[in-house]
């Protein structure tokens, strides 16, 4: 899709196609779950549920480290071919594809030789245990494919062919959904029958992914381009934020068996229901989920181009449609959940199974305890989606881990333990939980669009106002340490002239000028400020240059970007420099930028240091050398209006 698109099409057009793929990408994994659910709750009963759900940590810890690395080499992939350096991309995604094989082939050894403990670690009963090791071996076996088709499946869509990645899932999911009843009913293979169903279709996922390999696009692969270096390293860097994620994940579903086991013991519903209703509310939850985040990560790229051009308006509407979407796919499952449990909860059991009726009251009570209000969850996905979309990493990462961690665990540990409610607790936990972590959010949420509202008013009024201005010629350019709230001084005097403002919206002309995309001139830039690394790239430095110029045929506020010394043979532009001391900025960092307040300083100096780096490497001149500039203005001096204030009056009366 054209990148103009992103900024004119229909959001509604956008969003289906892009989120659609997502969503059934995503759902695939959840099929796979639930098909072996249902057959192994209709042919096993209770002990084969709990089973499934005793294994699934594992499955968990394989996706996440097949993530890492997909999701990291896709990351990686896709960057080194915008900088066009295609030779250091196939190198490393050979070496991303021999480092997949190799860890997927260790970490299932390892697995299988620590099974019989891992089980219990992972919330097992004695009367599961033989069920969850009949399971779970053979889960094992399957596992190394499923890994490297998980990883390879990112690459392929990095590689632009995501309808190749989605059939080959689609294809495994089908032959596992076929073979199940056969292997469980017809065979009488019980929880062996859905282990082995579940690998044959991974394995036919696997091969399909494998013979990707020589159809690659981007680059041409070698033989020697088949071995592990140091660019690994890189890679393994980009996947993390999934990766830890999931973990997440791995924690509170680990946490759960554990707790609802040992206090169902102790109630009418012993230690294997709770667990094996767990498991199945798990899966069917999955389903909203994968709905709720696919939906979220195909919006990423519309949030994240107009964002970057300066287009809040539609960055807005994105959002809250995004937002209004998730929610009513909530009430949907919230509504089937609480008000038609038995028939939900019934496809995964036997009514002539032995436990039939306590497992079903167990099902309708953590339908209408813990997941009552489930719907609310919407929220906290999708804000945190959307705030790393608007580049505040930091802040997504705090959603994401609010509720599974920082809430939920504590409350049901404070319910069952200090209150002496036991199981009945551990559910209640869920509700609490998550009206919390909806009220933070709703917070989150509301303050990160009144900043979008001010960001639009501003270009709103600097656009027309522009349009009005007949004062002399001038450009003002405004370089600035990091949070010294230099950005917002420039707006506001821009505002106060009536003249342009310039600051992420060159990102969208450099890749007009230029050819690159928006997103790796958005990383490159992020990469600077984030990393601490001095990333030069001298074809977007001169694009860059291009673009200032073009600009400054107009009066205007240019931001950054070393557009002073850009335009050093310009009569008509005043060259600022706006700094303010460690206390104010590190105010600025936690309060506007999310940076954790202990180690605000060290990322503030550390940025410094780099934009300082950048200037030298392309002036030769030194950045804080006050007298490159016209106008130096401490802004802890007079405050940030009255800073733009200032510099309004010296440019009048100069």
């Amino acid at each position: 899709m054209k990148e103009n698109n992103l900024g004119k099409d229909n959001i509604n057009k956008l969003l289906i196609t892009f989120a659609i793929p997502c969503v059934i990408s995503m759902l695939v994994n959840s099929i796979y779950n639930i098909v072996d659910q249902i057959f192994i709750g209709k042919g096993v009963g209770t002990l084969g549920n709990a089973a499934t759900n005793v294994i699934f940590p594992l499955v968990i810890i394989f996706t996440a480290v097949a993530s890492l690395i997909g999701n990291g080499m896709s990351a990686f992939l896709s960057l080194k071919l915008g900088e066009k350096k295609y030779d250091e991309a196939k190198k490393s995604l050979g070496s991303a594809i021999v480092f997949i094989f190799l860890v997927a082939i260790i970490l299932s050894v390892v697995s299988y030789l620590a099974l019989p403990k891992l089980v219990y670690l992972f919330g097992c009963t004695e009367n599961v245990y033989k069920y969850a090791l009949d399971y779970g071996k053979i889960i094992i076996l399957g596992a190394p494919f499923m890994m490297v088709y998980t990883a390879l499946s990112n690459i392929i869509r990095a590689d632009n062919s995501p309808k190749y990645s989605m059939i080959m899932l689609l294809i495994g999911a089908i032959i596992n959904i076929i073979l199940d009843p056969i292997f469980i009913f017809v065979f009488n293979q019980g929880v062996k029958g859905g282990a082995f169903a579940t690998i044959i279709g991974q394995i036919v996922s696997f091969i399909i992914a494998v013979a990707y390999i020589k159809k690659i696009k981007s680059v041409k692969l070698e033989k020697k381009d088949f071995k592990i270096n140091k660019s690994i390293w890189k890679v393994l860097s980009l996947g993390a934020s999934t990766c830890i994620t999931q973990m997440t994940v791995l924690v509170l579903f680990v946490f759960m068996n554990n707790i609802l086991t040992k206090y169902g013991a102790l109630s009418k519903f012993g230690a294997d229901i709770p667990l094996s209703v767990y498991g199945i509310v798990s899966k069917v939850n999955s389903i909203y989920i994968s709905c709720v985040i696919g939906i979220s990560i195909g919006a990423q790229p519309i949030v994240g181009f107009n964002y970057g051009a300066g287009n809040y308006k539609r960055v807005k509407e994105t959002i809250k449609k995004v937002l209004i979407i998730n929610f009513v796919i909530g009430i949907i499952l919230n509504i089937l959940l609480v008000f038609f449990p038995e028939q939900i909860i019934g496809i995964f059991i036997s009514k002539s199974d032995s436990t039939y009726d306590l497992f079903m009251e167990f099902a309708v009570l953590i339908c209408r305890s813990f997941l009552v209000i489930c719907s609310i969850n919407a929220f906290e996905m999708t804000a945190s989606v959307m705030i790393q979309s608007l580049g505040n990493v930091i802040k997504a990462t705090c959603l994401s881990f609010m509720r599974q961690i920082l809430l939920f665990i504590p409350i049901s540990l404070l319910l069952a333990i200090t209150f002496n409610k036991g199981i009945y607790g551990v559910l209640q936990a869920g509700p609490i939980a998550d009206a919390i972590t909806f009220i933070v959010c709703l917070i989150v949420l509301k303050s990160e669009m009144k900043k979008l509202s001010k960001f639009e008013d501003i270009k709103e009024e600097l656009e027309f106002k522009s349009n009005k201005y007949k004062g002399k010629h001038i450009v003002i350019t405004i370089s600035r340490e990091y949070a010294s709230g230099g950005r917002y001084v420039g707006q506001i005097l821009a505002k106060n002239l009536g003249i342009n403002f310039y600051d992420k919206d060159i990102i969208s002309l450099t890749a007009k000028e230029s050819g690159l995309s928006s997103q790796y001139i958005t990383e490159q830039e992020q990469t600077k400020k984030n990393k601490y690394e001095n990333n030069n790239d001298d074809r977007l430095f001169i694009a860059e240059c291009n673009v200032i110029k073009k600009l400054a045929n107009e009066s205007c506020v240019i931001v950054g970007r070393c557009a002073d010394y850009v335009l050093k043979d310009n009569k008509d532009v005043i060259k600022v420099f706006l700094y303010s001391d460690d206390e104010s900025k590190i105010k600025r960092a936690v309060k506007y930028y999310g940076l954790d307040k202990k180690n605000a300083l060290k990322r503030i100096k550390a940025i410094d240091k780099e934009r300082a780096k950048h200037y030298k490497y392309y002036t030769s001149q030194e950045w804080k050398d006050f007298s490159n500039y016209d106008i130096v203005i401490n802004v802890d001096k007079f405050g940030v209006e009255k800073t733009a204030k200032q510099i309004e009056f010296s440019i009048k009366n100069d």
